[in-house]
């Protein structure tokens, strides 16, 4: 049969389809975005038939009760790194799609490359390279010292291709390296485009759901740190995580965006070394100042993900030459309006005018503090850094603060107070519904339910 074929037009930028080629598109106003896209009818590499239960096919799935439904624990298997393992909740489930994203050079290869050695000596693994030869891989893997002999290892960028290699090798998991050039041989468009982004993850998504193989898509992101293709990407997969280093610090943050078998907002934790990532055991220690006790200086205990972490956090106060036009400068706090709001109920219920001085603040370690359980030791530091006098070094705190001077509770108090025991810290000021009502350690614990009962806490201490 002869193939039919059919033409659209499709902006590269946003997805819009048209029925003839214009200049601009009318949805995101870009210029020159829309071309000319063909579909074949008939599918030239892979026929619907060689995948038992691929979309198109004349099966008729039963309705059922919710109650007949067996639920059992997930099956996982684990990437040999414990704090991928965490970010992924708990390891990777067969059938899964996953994507990992970052900036180039950030560490997504080498970090898939590991996992690819831990797993491979308990099932079939493919690495798929579109970006880098062979030798390139193979260069990598040299340099970092990492046994090679039973990685396997595949150049080519045509989705039906690799699918047909993976069900020949009765492969488990497959890395795609990355999505940005790979392409579908019944569509016209160029690799990288939206439409060829969208329906070579689309179909990888069929094909993991069908052969109950996992897939790992590396993809690029854009100069504002989101995901390079169309929106539907990250619908399609059921997990995405992001992997980022700030230029001035040698750790690498792994978080989780979105994840179907997991809690977002999980946080892993790598350093880069000559033999490639390794995971860090003990975070906490990495984010705790360290030396001599200064002013303006306090540790808080946040909640990442499913795990509590010691944070040291710092503030700076200085007379502004500008009177008029004091500076606030904050780094590693995200909402920038919650700290303007604090200032204002320190001055109106504590008592304290900063209006007219710097304020800089520094979160150490280039952590992103985004809750508000923040706020107590944010002001504890703010407090110590006016009136120049160091906090104790072994104390610790955590609440929210409301608009009326009231310090309010947080989630998971006593996990927090036991993560802070264990790093050896005696004393801590809490909200008072956050004081377990009994003490397995042997903290000293202050309950606190307003401004004032912290300024007399300091006071005493």
């Amino acid at each position: 049969m002869a193939k039919i074929a059919k033409h659209t037009f499709a902006c590269n930028q946003c997805d819009t389809t048209y029925l003839r080629w214009q200049g601009q598109c009318t949805v995101c106003y870009a210029w020159n975005s829309i071309t000319e896209i063909l579909f074949n009818s008939t599918n030239s590499a892979v026929s619907q038939d060689q995948f038992s239960g691929y979309a198109g096919n004349n099966r008729v799935n039963k309705i059922q009760k919710l109650s007949e439904i067996n639920i059992e624990d997930i099956p996982r298997f684990s990437t040999g790194f414990k704090e991928l393992d965490r970010v992924l909740g708990g390891g990777i489930v067969p059938g899964s799609v996953i994507l990992i994203g970052g900036n180039p050079g950030v560490g997504k290869s080498t970090l898939l490359m590991q996992t690819l050695y831990n797993i491979t000596a308990n099932m079939n693994t493919l690495y798929v390279t579109g970006e880098e030869s062979l030798k390139q891989v193979a260069l990598r893997a040299h340099r970092i010292n990492l046994p090679i002999r039973d990685i396997s290892i595949l150049s080519e960028t045509s989705i039906e291709k690799i699918c047909i290699k993976a069900l020949q090798k009765k492969i488990k998991l497959i890395i795609i390296d990355s999505i940005q050039v790979m392409h579908m041989t019944n569509l016209q468009s160029l690799p990288g485009s939206v439409t060829q982004i969208r329906e070579s993850a689309a179909y990888l998504t069929r094909f993991a759901k069908t052969k109950d193989v996992a897939i790992i898509i590396v993809y690029h992101v854009t100069q504002n740190g989101s995901l390079a293709g169309p929106k539907m990407l990250e619908h399609c997969i059921d997990c995405s995580i992001m992997l980022n280093r700030d230029s001035d610090s040698s750790i690498l943050t792994l978080r989780s965006h979105k994840n179907r078998f997991g809690a977002i907002n999980e946080l892993g934790l790598f350093t880069m070394t000559a033999h490639g990532l390794c995971e860090i055991s003990n975070p906490s220690a990495i984010f705790l100042t360290s030396g001599e006790i200064t002013s303006g200086s306090s540790v808080m205990v946040v909640w990442k993900g499913t795990r509590p972490l010691l944070v040291a956090i710092q503030a700076l106060i200085d007379n502004s030459i500008i009177i008029e036009n004091p500076r606030i400068v904050t780094v590693g706090l995200e909402k920038k309006n919650r700290l303007a709001i604090l200032l204002a109920v320190l001055h109106r219920h504590g008592g304290l005018q900063i209006a007219d001085k710097n304020l800089f603040i520094n979160v150490v370690g280039g952590i992103k503090i985004h809750e508000t359980s923040a706020d107590l030791a944010l002001m504890l530091a703010i407090i110590s850094s006016m009136r120049d006098c160091p906090l104790p070094k072994d104390l610790v705190t955590f609440g929210e603060i409301g608009i009326a001077g009231e310090i309010r509770p947080v989630p998971s108090g006593p996990e927090r107070i036991q993560e802070a025991f264990q790093h050896g810290f005696q004393r801590a000021i809490v909200p008072q519904e956050n004081v377990p009502k009994k003490n397995t350690t042997d903290m000293q614990i202050f309950g606190v339910k307003k401004i004032t009962d912290v300024l007399s806490i300091l006071e005493k201490i």
